[in-house]
């Protein structure tokens, strides 16, 4: 497993996260020797949710109207499909987003988390993948859409659902290990 010594990752997310699509790759990231800190418009504390109702409660390390892109390696965007959807309305959310996507820094979204991606407008051009339920929204906003456990371009990483937990956070801690994506452009 390559060392990710010295990395520092910001997770995005907000009330109603996938409890597993944030705390899975936590822990594998600080597995592989990352700080990894949890990004949020809300100051200290958001709730996940576990399957079909309200799960744990995660500390806020870092509000966003404080986090700096250039004070992070890479970017994870948990989904489920309140926290996204909750997200995309918060104007500094996309545009953080948007500003990690431009400095080529690895980007992983897992379930319906790429609706951030469509949000920020950087998905035109990508093959990613997603929920299928969003499959639609990911092609419309011009993304080439596949239906794999995970797909990889240029430092973008997509998964669809908890299932693949395993495949995105392997494929993640390569990607964050290998660095910026230069030749990545917002098409």
């Amino acid at each position: 497993m390559p060392n990710l010594n010295g990395k520092t990752i910001a997770i995005l997310a907000t009330d109603g996260f996938e409890q597993s699509e944030l705390l899975e790759p936590k822990r594998r990231l600080a597995e592989a020797g990352a700080t990894v800190r949890i990004v949020s418009p809300k100051a200290d504390k958001i709730r996940g949710w576990n399957h079909t109702d309200w799960g744990d409660s995660v500390d806020v390390d870092v509000p966003l109207d404080q986090a700096r892109v250039e004070d992070f390696d890479a970017l994870v965007l948990p989904g489920g499909v309140m926290n996204p959807d909750k997200l995309r309305t918060v104007e500094r959310a996309v545009s953080f987003v948007r500003e990690f996507f431009q400095t080529g820094k690895p980007i992983g979204a897992i379930c319906h988390a790429p609706w951030m991606l469509i949000e920020a407008g950087v998905i035109r051009g990508c093959r990613a993948t997603s929920y299928h339920s969003i499959k639609t929204d990911m092609k419309n906003a011009g993304a080439e859409w596949v239906d794999q456990e995970v797909v990889t371009e240029k430092g973008l990483v997509t998964s669809r659902h908890p299932g693949d937990l395993d495949a995105f956070c392997s494929k993640l801690i390569e990607e964050i290990a290998e660095g910026k994506h230069a030749e990545r452009k917002v098409a």
